[in-house]
């Protein structure tokens, strides 16, 4: 549409209701604005999308619109907005769906898994038996509780150096008492 016929349908447009101004409009500005769209978001059906929300919002808006001859930069301005939505709006999505794929899945474990798991507890309780009295109790404060040094430091009463020291040496007598079953689970 060249300028003159623009500015025809746009004096045209200030006397029609929302309707008609934007008939008019689309008529003649939505390929345009589709390829903007599709310039922004990279997806046809993405943009031909964005397009039709901008024109949507704009029928909504048309009686507040306090200067018709900006109706197409308005328009412009909408689409753009609304393809950086679609945009950070994919980007959450995309993050969203990176963290499910990451997850474990929740698929039913075989009859064995249980048993295994079952196997594997035992086995690492009685390791945990067979260790001194204090490299157990900050081993299970660790691991068990998540607690920190310095918190179990204080529940023990120790030094957060001695704290470091047993849950060295009971980690490497875990090893060591585990054997096989400590290098399956690594």
């Amino acid at each position: 549409m060249t300028h003159a016929a623009l500015a025809g349908a746009v004096t045209r447009a200030e006397r029609w209701s929302a309707d008609e101004a934007l008939e008019e409009l689309y008529a003649a500005h939505w390929r345009q604005l589709v390829r903007l769209a599709v310039l922004l978001v990279r997806d046809v059906g993405t943009a031909e999308e964005v397009v039709q929300d901008a024109f949507v919002a704009m029928h909504g808006r048309w009686g507040r619109l306090r200067d018709n001859d900006k109706a197409l930069a308005y328009l412009r301005q909408a689409v753009v907005n609304r393809s950086r939505s679609v945009l950070r709006h994919q980007v959450v999505v995309d993050r969203h769906l990176r963290a499910e794929s990451a997850r474990p899945s929740e698929t039913a474990p075989d009859a064995d898994t249980g048993a295994l798991a079952a196997a594997r507890r035992i086995a690492v309780l009685n390791a945990l038996g067979q260790l001194p009295d204090r490299q157990r109790e900050v081993l299970v404060l660790r691991h068990y509780l998540d607690l920190s040094e310095a918190e179990i430091a204080d529940a023990l009463g120790i030094a957060r150096g001695s704290v470091k020291s047993h849950a060295s040496r009971g980690s490497a007598a875990l090893r060591e008492l585990l054997g096989d079953l400590w290098r399956d689970e690594s």
